[in-house]
């Protein structure tokens, strides 16, 4: 049975994240903080959620900018939410945060004045948005594009290289949902919480060789 290990770095929706993984059949899923148990794994999934700068003094007070960067250049990797933008070179977040560079990019404020159609959008954004498939990717399979999926964010993603978005999302402006490259993949909504279409991303997950 294949194992998918769940980072704990104590800023995660673990709990929900490891049950979804379950749900869908993954395998046997393990969250842990030891980084024997994350590099012997054969998949890896990188939660996150709360302030990025807590985020990635924890992570690099562990070492996981390191073991992110070296797990996720073999095989399957999936980032969440916060965990998505510590991916990123750096975070607005908290006066500017170096984050651990694995996709060029920036991650930006939505802003206090965020308005569509003259009508001011609150932040952050919370609730069920479309996301527009890109190109086309395995962890798509079998979900259609503009499904829905939940989002809860203030900070959203600038992405460095066009050509690494493989889902758009709109709240206010244009935004990377989701950047993939190689073996790693990185939402920013929450797939465990996303119902019919964020399952069938874990599960496609799942069963994902790691190749694109």
């Amino acid at each position: 049975m294949q194992t998918v290990a769940v980072i704990d770095y104590g800023m995660g929706n673990l709990h929900s994240v490891a049950k979804a993984l379950e749900h869908v059949g993954a395998g046997r899923v393990l969250v842990t903080s030891d980084a024997k148990v994350i590099r012997e794994a054969d998949r890896v999934v990188f939660p996150g959620v709360g302030a990025i700068r807590d985020c990635m003094a924890e992570i690099r007070r562990l070492g996981f900018d390191e073991l992110v960067r070296e797990v996720s250049a073999d095989r399957p990797f999936l980032g969440i939410c916060v965990g998505m933008q510590a991916l990123l070179e750096r975070s607005e977040e908290n006066d500017g945060v170096d984050c651990i560079g694995l996709f060029p990019g920036q991650v930006r404020f939505f802003g206090k004045d965020l308005a569509e159609d003259g009508e001011r959008l609150k932040v952050p954004h919370m609730g069920w948005n479309e996301v527009a498939q890109a190109v086309k990717h395995p962890l798509w399979h079998d979900i259609p594009d503009n499904a829905r999926f939940y989002f809860v964010h203030s900070y959203y993603i600038e992405a460095g290289k066009p050509q690494q978005v493989v889902g758009r999302g709109h709240y206010g402006k244009d935004f990377a949902a989701a950047l993939a490259e190689g073996s790693r993949f990185a939402v920013q909504f929450h797939p465990e919480k996303s119902h019919t279409h964020g399952l069938q991303l874990l599960q496609n997950f799942a069963a994902w060789d790691g190749r694109w």
